[in-house]
């Protein structure tokens, strides 16, 4: 039997999320593929806003799972940018929580244990994710969001 997910990538204003019903083996099948912006103005007010979205999203649609790409090392040092992502990353696994089971999973860690590839190059490859996922078409900025939903589930 599948269960709902959602798969989320956050930036430092913006969050990809994937919905899906995730099964034991087989394809995810795409429930939804959202994008939402954190509002202008003051950041505190704009986290509650957010909070409360995702807090909804996650309590309306049942979902069983939330898995949040983690924050990364920046090799370039650490930017307000990526302070700020790492801020909204909070608010998002807080809200999830309410109602879902919630995780981190790091990009460097879905490289070393799913399959022999690169993540990077599963997200260049068209035929992985058209044998990975049914539904309607994904859209490409969304696959790492997926991406957490079978690394998570092979975790398993």
């Amino acid at each position: 039997m599948s269960e709902r997910w959602i798969g989320i990538v956050v930036a430092s204003d913006k969050l990809t999320i994937v919905d899906a019903e995730v099964p034991a083996s087989g394809p995810l099948v795409r429930q939804g593929d959202h994008s939402w912006s954190l509002q202008k103005g003051d950041r505190a007010a704009a986290y509650r806003v957010m909070h409360q979205q995702v807090a909804d999203y996650v309590r309306e649609n049942c979902i069983c799972r939330a898995v949040v790409k983690a924050s990364a090392v920046s090799l370039g040092g650490t930017k307000k940018a990526h302070l700020e992502a790492a801020e909204l990353r909070g608010v998002v696994i807080a809200a999830a929580s309410i109602s879902a089971r919630t995780e981190t999973i790091a990009k460097n860690h879905i490289s070393r244990t799913f399959g022999e590839r690169k993540t990077d190059e599963y997200l260049a490859d068209d035929n992985f994710w058209s044998e990975e996922l049914t539904g309607e078409r994904l859209r490409v900025g969304s696959r790492e969001a997926a991406m957490v939903l079978l690394a998570a589930r092979n975790a398993q």
